[in-house]
């Protein structure tokens, strides 16, 4: 009777098939893609350019009602930490489409793509609306879709506030760090940008102004009119100018 048992366990453990890895595969992409709206996150793999989209909502720290689409900062920036230490990624390209949300979690993506010792590219397809500015101007060369827009406008509060002036200096210095950033990292002047942000007339129930993608590039806010085939091409010569500097140090290192 046992020598029965063991036989048939032997054959279960003997004839059961193998499991594909290509479920778990598919699974876990589908898994990346609700989570973090990505196909794949910063591993080894065959690109040596990673893309990064950034769209709808930027979350920050309160969590949005389920029905809108977000961008949750503490899913960009592990993404960017891992695409900054991967050494295969050469070159970071980020896509947005967004309609602005959490001043400091916007401010905390626009300074950490700004840190990046690695070749970025924006491209801004659809809008990169209020805290989404930043955004744009914070890569090494940023590009608009001739039909995108970007509404500039002043920093608004949500919740209670309350009516005392050290509230209304706290929104001011916020205010001063978004503009700061902005004329920092891009060739608009600070007279233009605030010219555009206090602007009235243009916007219904606020006040400021929606720029258009040639309208974004006069002003000096982008850097040039285009799309996804203009970024990559970009990206890839930004990416061989840095080859030879890489390659002398590694060198030296060798040496």
């Amino acid at each position: 009777m046992d020598e029965k048992i063991d036989s048939s366990l032997t054959m279960q453990e003997t004839e059961a098939p193998a499991v594909s890895p290509e479920p778990d595969k598919k699974s876990g992409v589908v898994e990346t893609i609700q989570q973090l709206g990505q196909t794949a996150v910063p591993v080894p793999g065959e690109s040596n350019v990673y893309c990064l989209t950034i769209i709808g909502q930027i979350e920050g720290h309160l969590v949005l009602p389920p029905q809108n689409k977000t961008t949750k900062y503490e899913h960009v920036i592990p993404q960017l930490v891992a695409a900054e230490q991967n050494p295969r990624i050469e070159g970071l390209m980020i896509i947005l489409n967004t309609v602005g949300g959490d001043v400091e979690a916007g401010l905390a993506i626009a300074e950490m793509i700004a840190s990046l010792s690695k070749p970025t590219v924006t491209v801004v397809i659809g809008g990169g609306h209020s805290i989404g500015v930043p955004i744009a101007v914070a890569s090494d060369y940023s590009l608009i879709a001739e039909s995108a827009t970007m509404t500039i406008h002043p920093i608004r509060m949500t919740g209670m506030v309350i009516g005392v002036p050290q509230t209304f200096e706290y929104i001011e210095k916020m205010q001063e760090r978004v503009v700061r950033f902005v004329t920092t990292h891009s060739h608009i002047s600070e007279q233009m940008f605030k010219e555009l942000m206090f602007k009235t007339g243009e916007l219904n129930r606020d006040i400021g102004t929606a720029v258009g993608g040639n309208d974004a590039v006069k002003h000096g806010l982008i850097d040039a009119i285009g799309g996804i085939g203009e970024g990559l091409k970009k990206l890839n010569s930004l990416i061989e100018l840095t080859r030879p500097a890489k390659q002398g140090m590694e060198g030296a290192i060798t040496q």
